[in-house]
């Protein structure tokens, strides 16, 4: 039977950090081994400052951590560690791993098979449409779609996920005792039932601002590769770019409207070398997936449906994102006439609609 008692006492002492506790238990073989180390030894192993060795010698007492677990099995929370079987695979393999996860639902191997969908807080109702839509195109394909439940794009990320009857995993930036935003606490319960949310935080540590950018290399480290939907010269999404880079992720990036504050920080992106959205199998393709991409399409939701060709080929593009009449019309290479035509059938058949001038698969 595991024992985590210890590793959740090493991690939450107070100077030891990630890389000094996973350091530390790589050198002595254990957490229950350096927790049974004297002063001495914890100096001599050349791992840890003095002033942190002194943290460790003084704070052992394993009373606390069983009341504290007691409390956080209590409120259903699993404790795995970076050792378990449970720990997401993709995670253990950044610089930066935390030694100790805390998870509300299941995490499974399948979840390792993951994209990253982030974006602006304040969102426009285009960039809302093709978050949700890309996470729903994606999960119908099996994959585990990840973000950090901000309201915006995150949210509806992990709603497009939920409607196709995928699996979803929110990382929290504070502990699990708290839901935040609390306006996605209904949120938050839907995600633990098909899927998890998770956090590195102890169960009743509250969220600080400094806790969010950390929290961002957990969603980028979880995935195959991040997708920017919308966001500022100065958004957070950015800072998870930034990791999924140094992470060896692929970044991806949708397009938007010059004009638009939170199209500055994509299309920056996107002159900075991340891979542009404009349909899904550039998703698909950068990431390796054409193998499950054939096999999940084969089932055509609209073979039942009176569709002309040319709607055909506009519904095949829409099936990315999402577009304007004029990138439509020189995507597809019809006639102008001929898409405004089409497009106006499929909104009546109920297939497409349009935001702000913007044609999106319903």
């Amino acid at each position: 039977m595991k024992d985590n008692r210890y590793w959740v006492w090493l991690s939450s002492l107070p100077g030891v950090g990630n890389k000094s506790c996973l350091n530390l238990v790589r050198h002595f073989g254990s957490a229950e081994n350096v927790y049974q180390c004297s002063f001495s030894e914890l100096i001599a192993s050349g791992v840890i400052k003095e002033s942190t060795a002194r943290n460790v010698s003084e704070n052992r007492n394993l009373d606390v951590v069983n009341e504290y677990l007691k409390t956080v099995k209590e409120n259903g929370i699993k404790v795995y560690t970076i050792h378990d079987d449970e720990y997401p695979e993709n995670l253990k393999n950044i610089y930066d791993p935390p030694p100790v996860l805390y998870v509300k639902g299941e995490l499974i191997k399948e979840d390792s098979l993951a994209v990253s969908i982030v974006g602006s807080r304040k969102a426009s109702d285009y960039g809302l449409k093709v978050a949700e839509r890309i996470a729903s195109r994606l999960s119908e394909l099996g994959i585990t779609i990840i973000s950090g439940m901000a309201l915006g794009i995150d949210s509806a990320a992990h709603r497009g996920a939920l409607a196709a009857g995928g699996r979803t995993i929110a990382v929290f930036a504070c502990g699990l005792k708290y839901v935040y935003p609390m306006a996605n606490y209904r949120l938050s319960q839907e995600i633990q039932k098909y899927g998890a949310i998770i956090s590195e935080y102890p169960f009743d540590k509250e969220a600080y601002p400094a806790q969010f950018p950390a929290r961002n290399r957990i969603i980028s480290g979880m995935s195959l590769g991040v997708i920017v939907v919308e966001a500022g010269e100065k958004s957070g999404s950015l800072i998870t770019a930034d990791f999924a880079l140094e992470q060896g992720r692929e970044v991806f990036a949708v397009p938007g409207n010059i004009s638009s504050p939170n199209s500055k920080g994509t299309n920056t992106l996107i002159k900075s070398g991340a891979k542009l959205v404009s349909k899904m199998e550039d998703i698909i393709e950068e990431l390796n997936l054409n193998v499950i991409y054939k096999e999940k399409d084969n089932i055509n939701k609209y073979d039942n449906l009176d569709i002309g060709p040319e709607e055909s080929r506009i519904l095949a593009f829409l099936k990315g994102t999402g577009g304007e009449k004029d990138g439509i019309a020189a995507a597809t290479g019809l006639e102008p006439g001929k898409v405004m035509a089409a497009l106006t059938m499929l909104e009546i058949k109920g297939l497409i609609q349009q935001i702000g001038g913007i044609y999106l698969l319903i």
